[in-house]
């Protein structure tokens, strides 16, 4: 929101008068409400980027409104009503961060007590969430500026997600609002602190240190996936159904690169490739010939599933985990150099899983069985 001819106007260039600031700093909610409702969507999402979990973006968003609420007579139009939103939202997300003890992934107890094999290694970010798309519809409204470096989709993925978490605070909120959003370096230091807090010089210190970290670890390995919808993608849908159906373990495997990931937070339990993928799917998911029913969802921009657990006497289900999927550029499957039969170079190879347990569901809004 910008000063002009006499009255305030949203970056969209919809007129907004000055009279409804009045009124919001006078104490009318629902003007205040107005202010700010073209941005919230925005908001949540940039608070999910820096905390890596749907729940504690909600409570950070939140606590910024509140804040916004109650500091707005403060506010003196020196900069947009946006950039002031960001930097209260990213300041309450920068204390939530200090102030979280380091949360330590656990196995639930049904889990430990399947006994699962060795894992490839013990995952770090273990309060990753996922992040229902119903949230990303309409943020093209919202182009980040000249400056941004990752398109909307991309910086959205959980695996850009999650390499940011691996980011000390200050360079992610840096890195957010600089390379996703963005912002000049000018308005990402005074969004960062008040003026002469936080320097310009410093901001692009802190840039050139998050981008050096990510170019080590790099978010999206997998390359393009086929686009939503798309015969590749409806053809990787149908074979994963068809396995998970039938518990058809070898016929899953075959849909996984060879270098593929299986993840499941909270629990750090991290499986990378086909051998390891596999013994985990045959001694824990699908152990004592377990069967299930997908129903296909979408998750940070990326195809999933609901996985239904089938009751072994009937049809019914009860609601199992969120498998979301990290897919590889199309590519002819082999196990050990021999083609696995899947011989239609057009088939994507699942890169990632990450599963999330079923707690997740509301936000999908997906039944519990």
């Amino acid at each position: 929101m910008c000063w002009e001819r006499g009255a305030w106007r949203l970056c969209d260039d919809s007129p907004v008068t000055a009279d409804l600031i009045d009124l919001a700093v006078s104490g009318d909610q629902d003007a205040f409400r107005q202010l700010v409702a073209p941005f919230e969507r925005e908001l949540k999402v940039h608070c999910y980027r820096m905390l890596g979990s749907f729940a504690d973006a909600e409570d950070a968003l939140q606590d910024a409104l509140l804040a916004a609420w109650q500091g707005l007579p403060g506010f003196e139009g020196r900069a947009s009503v946006r950039t002031w939103l960001y930097r209260v939202a990213t300041s309450r997300c920068l204390n939530a961060r200090r102030s979280a003890q380091r949360r330590q992934g656990t196995l639930p107890p049904a889990l430990a007590a399947a006994r699962p094999p060795q894992p490839t290694r013990l995952g770090e970010v273990t309060w990753l969430e996922p992040c229902p798309d119903s949230l990303l519809e309409g943020l093209a409204d919202a182009e980040p500026g000249p400056e941004a470096r990752y398109e909307a989709r991309e910086a959205i993925s959980l695996a850009f997600v999650t390499a940011v978490q691996r980011l000390p605070p200050r360079q992610r909120a840096v890195l957010l609002l600089r390379d996703v959003l963005g912002f000049p370096a000018s308005e990402a230091a005074r969004i960062l602190g008040a003026p002469g807090e936080v320097t310009v010089e410093s901001v692009t210190s802190a840039l050139k240190r998050a981008r050096a970290t990510l170019r080590t670890s790099p978010p999206d390995p997998a390359g393009p996936p086929p686009a939503p919808g798309s015969p590749a993608e409806k053809d990787l849908v149908e074979r994963l159904t068809r396995a998970y159906e039938a518990g058809d373990v070898d016929a899953i495997i075959a849909l996984f690169a060879d270098d593929a990931w299986l993840t499941m937070p909270p629990a750090p339990l991290e499986y990378q490739g086909r051998a390891p993928i596999r013994a985990f799917l045959a001694a824990i998911a699908f152990r004592d010939g377990r069967t299930y029913r997908l129903v296909p969802a979408r998750a940070n921009g990326q195809l999933a599933f609901a996985a239904y657990l089938r009751h072994p006497t009937g049809d019914e289900s009860q609601a199992n985990g969120l498998h979301v999927l990290t897919l590889a550029a199309p590519r002819t499957p082999t196990i050990l150099g021999t083609p696995t039969g899947l011989d239609s170079p057009k088939t994507p190879l699942i890169q990632a899983m990450t599963r999330f347990p079923s707690s997740v569901f509301p936000r999908f809004g997906l039944p519990p069985s």
